[in-house]
């Protein structure tokens, strides 16, 4: 049975109200459209899970449908804080639960291998685990050695984006992953968009690149540009004037509401939102991705 289902449709049937999210990408693949569908579709009460989060994070939580985020870290890469966050967060509208992207990392592990928890060595001494409800000091069993517990993490659903999947589901991405694949594996749902759907036969041609199997997908939406401003490997770049721009737009939640409502709410899908950042721009990224892949063809991952 195809998984293939339109991005609403995915959303609909897969993203609850009060439901623990997963966000995949790692740098890459950040899936912003199934983001800007879930503000669309009025989600609320949202926890939003990840190691190290992104400006995705911000504008959900500028939508109002984040409750609370579980993370590592979050802000705007390279550039400083998240802006929507730190309001959100002052005024006492979101709750925080902040450790470390090792812990984070470690707690998705636990929830994909199906065990109650991950010892480790850190979060031993700081402040930190004094705030973590999750975490224990623990003595192991075998050297009596001085440890951490900490509890496994384990959303309802992950939302991924990929560069492409068979109409069965089977996700194929290639470049940097981050915790995409422990945070799909602790996940009792799996929903992705991605640049292409392409025939069994090359996802079996190219078993290598299948980072998530079809039986764990739910369903899977091709929405080309998914992950911009995000950069997904070899079909176009990140979009660093997005970034620059987003962090002086951010800082007027007047305006931030505004670009929300003209580029999301009032927009009836992800193509429309792309047009509003203009064809131009887009071209110059996909130029700019195919260049670097020309520069590494015979070293790094490819189209083929």
């Amino acid at each position: 049975m195809s998984k293939v289902a339109t991005l609403g449709e995915m959303v609909r049937n897969h993203v609850r109200d009060g439901d623990v999210l997963f966000v995949g990408g790692f740098g890459q693949n950040v899936p912003f459209a199934i983001g800007a569908e879930i503000i669309r579709q009025k989600r609320r009460e949202l926890t939003l899970c990840r190691t190290g989060a992104d400006i995705l994070f911000d504008l959900l939580i500028a939508a109002g449908v984040v409750r609370k985020v579980v993370v590592g870290w979050i802000g705007n890469p390279g550039i400083g804080l998240n802006h929507a966050f730190t309001r959100a967060l002052r005024e006492g509208k979101i709750e925080i639960e902040e450790s470390s992207n090792f812990t984070i990392l470690l707690r998705l592990m636990a929830g994909a291998l199906g065990v109650p928890f991950m010892p480790t060595r850190t979060l031993t001494a700081g402040d930190i685990p004094k705030r973590l409800s999750d975490a224990r000091p623990m003595r192991c069993p075998f050297t009596d050695e001085r440890l951490t517990a900490v509890k496994a993490l384990k959303p309802d659903v992950a939302i991924v984006h990929a560069q492409r999947a068979d109409p069965d589901g089977n996700l194929q991405s290639w470049g940097i992953l981050g915790d995409t694949i422990e945070g799909v594996g602790a996940s009792s749902r799996v929903i992705a968009t991605v640049e292409e759907i392409v025939s069994r036969d090359t996802i079996r041609a190219a078993p290598e690149k299948t980072v998530v199997p079809g039986w764990r997908v739910a369903a899977v939406a091709r929405v080309e540009f998914g992950a911009h401003p995000s950069y997904s490997q070899d079909y176009y770049d990140r979009d660093d004037e997005f970034y620059q721009a987003y962090d002086h737009l951010a800082r007027d939640a007047a305006g931030l509401e505004q670009w929300i409502d003209d580029h999301v709410r009032k927009t009836g899908s992800w193509d429309e939102h792309l047009r509003l950042i203009g064809q131009e721009r887009i071209e110059s990224l996909v130029r700019r991705a195919r260049s670097s892949y020309r520069n590494s063809r015979g070293t790094d991952a490819s189209l083929s």
